[in-house]
């Protein structure tokens, strides 16, 4: 039975990746009803505290960007990349890795791939290098940001275990940016240069391309303190998180014994995130009602009901076959842990999310026995949603080198993001695992 359970489960998430969208949210909703009402299965609890502490931070994200702070950002991406072209197989991804980081979304990868297209072109370096590990790197620094909805999702899993949030970040943030600068390595000699490329000769040759003028960009008072404000915001949750004596106690009297209790960091996200959302709205002034419409808060929300959805299922399966899984997969998980790294992987790239992963597979995890350090080095293996090439940021990429360096493979896994893609992660991993066990 459990295997009918299973097909019933990835088929609801295939049909929910193929609507796009909140599509994900809405089959894994259908899957609950299938399990639920056909199958007699007890519904698990939906990932109430993770999905308002993503909304929280989703708000905030989305009044930086009508605030002005993302084009900021962008701003300032042009001129590091303009001052350095030479090495921009390097500076890209690092562009790209450090914004995702402050963020905690790679909405800022779209607004600055045009200038990488642009600086590598006009450089003759071909753009398909930086294009793609900027990509990657974007991703990688997903799992390093303290607001990002992965780093988030995993945090909320493991801080009843007496992880913090200073914990999580001192292994992702410089492990991902290891293997960022490791595949930018890795790919800064890939293929010929642009003045080598038969292909790019004959094709320049017919239609000659013409220099574009980037959008000029003067930042306004405005901007720069949505960004300050903003990086204030990351930063007190980063301490908040990381130290509990900053965050108020309760004492409550329970059956006659005294208990303190101190304010939960889920809870504390929420309300830190508001309130400088709110702080943005009354000195920067955007226009709220256009917030909710911004590309920033579209994607929050939509990530939001996919893990309503998609979390709230598998975590119905999980519950109702654990002694199964649990026997099935634990000697083979104790034996060679990489193996439940690999499962984050192939997950990650089915859901196109890492917090969706992260919720839905990770409990597992510990269930096995996995130790929540080992957890926390694996936890870039949920970066796997660039091996089918459609996410949306590497679609852009491809769309904005006009050189055509950039490209989907014919056969679709061949395609330019696969190598620097594999590699960043799995060094990633690698280093991860490695200062997991050093420093935790």
């Amino acid at each position: 039975m459990i295997w009918i359970h299973v097909v019933i489960l990835f088929a609801c998430i295939f049909i929910g990746t193929r609507m796009n969208g909140i599509g994900l949210g809405v089959m894994g909703a259908v899957g609950v009803g299938i399990f639920t009402f056909l199958f007699g299965m007890a519904p698990s609890d939906p990932p109430i505290a993770v999905m308002l502490t993503i909304l929280s931070v989703v708000v905030a994200a989305g009044t930086l960007q009508l605030s002005g702070g993302l084009d900021y950002l962008v701003f300032l991406a042009e001129r590091l990349l303009r001052k350095h072209p030479k090495r921009i197989t390097f500076v890209a991804p690092f562009v790209t890795w450090l914004f995702t980081v402050a963020a905690g979304t790679q909405h800022v990868c779209y607004s600055v791939q045009p200038v990488i297209a642009e600086v590598a072109r006009e450089t003759g370096i071909r753009p398909e290098r930086p294009l793609s590990v900027a990509v990657i790197s974007s991703m990688l620094g997903i799992t390093a940001s303290p607001l990002s909805p992965g780093t988030l999702a995993i945090f909320a899993l493991l801080s009843p275990l007496g992880i913090t949030l200073f914990d999580i970040l001192a292994i992702s943030i410089p492990a991902t940016f290891i293997g960022s600068m490791v595949a930018a390595l890795v790919v800064s000699r890939k293929g010929k240069e642009l003045a080598d490329d038969s292909a790019y000769q004959e094709r320049i040759a017919k239609e000659p391309i013409a220099s574009v003028d980037l959008k000029a960009y003067t930042p306004n008072a405005s901007a720069v303190i949505s960004v300050v404000l903003f990086l204030f915001s990351a930063i007190s949750v980063v301490l908040l998180g990381s130290f509990e004596k900053l965050r108020p106690s309760w004492e409550m009297i329970v059956d006659g014994e005294t208990i303190t209790t101190i304010l939960d960091m889920t809870t504390t996200i929420q309300i830190v995130m508001l309130t400088f959302a709110a702080m943005m709205i009354l000195i920067c002034k955007p226009k709220v009602p256009d917030i909710v419409g911004g590309s920033v808060f579209k994607a929050g929300a939509t990530a939001v009901v996919a893990i309503f959805g998609v979390v709230w299922m598998s975590d119905t399966v999980i519950q109702a076959h654990s002694e199964t899984i649990n026997a099935a997969m634990s000697d083979l998980v104790t034996n060679a842990p990489i193996l439940f790294a690999v499962a984050l992987f192939f997950l990650s790239a089915i859901l196109y999310s890492q917090a969706a992963a992260v919720r839905a597979i990770m409990p597992l995890g510990l269930a096995l026995g996995l130790s929540p350090v080992m957890l926390i080095g694996m936890f870039p293996a949920v970066n796997g949603y660039f091996f089918v090439p459609n996410y949306p940021t590497l679609v852009s990429a491809v769309n904005f080198d006009r050189t055509g360096t950039t490209r989907i493979g014919k056969y679709l896994f061949n395609h330019s993001f696969m190598i620097p893609g594999l590699v960043g992660l799995w060094v990633a991993v690698g280093v991860g695992l490695l200062l997991s066990n050093i420093f935790l």
